[in-house]
């Protein structure tokens, strides 16, 4: 018997980001806002993290609302619509629902519908897991648009006494269409995981525990010294593998746009990099906070709304946190 030989997709050899796009929550919270509880201060927390203030969405907006506005934002950047899109991936921790998917109610809402949609829960790393996905569908010839979102509204998992994250987390949404390019615009992916590590940033229980015990809500909890040698220590080499992957080096780049998860840990991964200082780098994390896998997409919005960077800028980003889990890769930005 003879079987006939398949016929394989296959699509454009380079693909980029085509627009980018973000929203905050609407509530700026302050340092002195959260205090009280953990018995802390301004000050303590200014120092251990750089956060002065945070964004944290109003009570009647969910993570849905927050990836349809960054969803629709990075359309209008790119000049397309939702009937351009090929698939949606949304990459959240604080979608609630086991099924069905954020990401096809987000394609219904802006217009995307037939698009393929599905989510991904890579935490903080998640919009960098995003963009790998994005880039092989589309080199593939699986899509020719492919819209990734990060989003979350971390304040739904707040407990305001802990200590050890509470105060760090911010609501929001990062959005980019990526597309074919006539050049590479964006970089191999480094990307892995460390299991062995999965309580330094966790749920404190399951949903199971929830139901049957009695347990309450869960919310974050992290180990902050493991977690914050871990990212100084490991991601840095991570993200130089980035760079050698695509085939540059540190002073080639335009822009450093890490996971905006404590400003201490930026700094140090700068130190390691040794980037120049005319690379600019994002610190979004001062007034929007700890966004997870929103963070990245905000961090690179804020530097081009604020002219930092310019339209083509070469960028360095990476994202790390629960799983451990991280991903990095050179792009070029809208």
């Amino acid at each position: 018997m003879t079987r006939p030989t398949l016929t394989q997709a296959t699509g454009p050899a380079h693909t980029r980001i085509l627009g980018l796009g973000g929203v905050r929550g609407e509530r700026v919270v302050t340092n002195d806002d959260l205090v009280g509880p953990i018995e802390s201060s301004d000050e303590w927390i200014r120092q251990r993290t750089g956060i002065v203030t945070r964004r944290r969405a109003a009570e009647g907006t969910d993570v849905l609302d927050l990836a349809e506005a960054a969803a629709r934002a990075a359309l209008d950047d790119a000049g397309l619509t939702g009937a351009d899109v090929d698939a949606v991936i949304l990459s959240t921790v604080t979608y609630f629902h086991q099924t069905p998917a954020g990401a096809a109610i987000i394609a219904d809402r802006i217009g995307a519908t037939p698009a393929a949609a599905f989510d991904i829960s890579a935490a903080c790393a998640g919009y960098c897991y995003g963009i790998a996905q994005a880039d092989a569908l589309v080199r593939a010839g699986t899509a020719r648009h492919v819209l990734v979102i990060g989003a979350e509204k971390m304040s739904e998992f707040v407990d305001p006494t802990d200590r050890s994250i509470s105060f760090l987390l911010g609501d929001g949404a990062g959005a980019v269409v990526i597309g074919p390019s006539d050049t590479p615009g964006i970089g191999p992916t480094v990307w892995g995981s460390d299991g062995a590590q999965a309580q330094a940033i966790r749920q404190t229980h399951s949903w199971l525990a929830t139901r049957d015990e009695g347990a309450g809500w869960p919310t974050l909890r992290q180990e902050g010294q493991s977690v914050f040698k871990w990212a100084v220590w490991q991601m840095a080499p991570v993200a130089q593998k980035a760079l050698d992957a695509a085939g540059v080096s540190a002073s080639d780049i335009e822009a450093f746009i890490p996971h905006q998860a404590n400003m201490r840990i930026i700094d140090q991964m700068i130190k390691q990099l040794k980037l120049p200082e005319s690379v600019v780098v994002g610190r979004d994390i001062a007034d929007t906070g700890n966004t997870s896998a929103a963070s990245i997409p905000l961090a690179a919005e804020r530097l081009r709304r604020e002219g930092q960077i310019q339209p083509g800028a070469l960028a360095l980003q990476i994202g790390f946190g629960a799983g451990l889990v991280y991903a990095a890769q050179v792009v070029v930005l809208p």
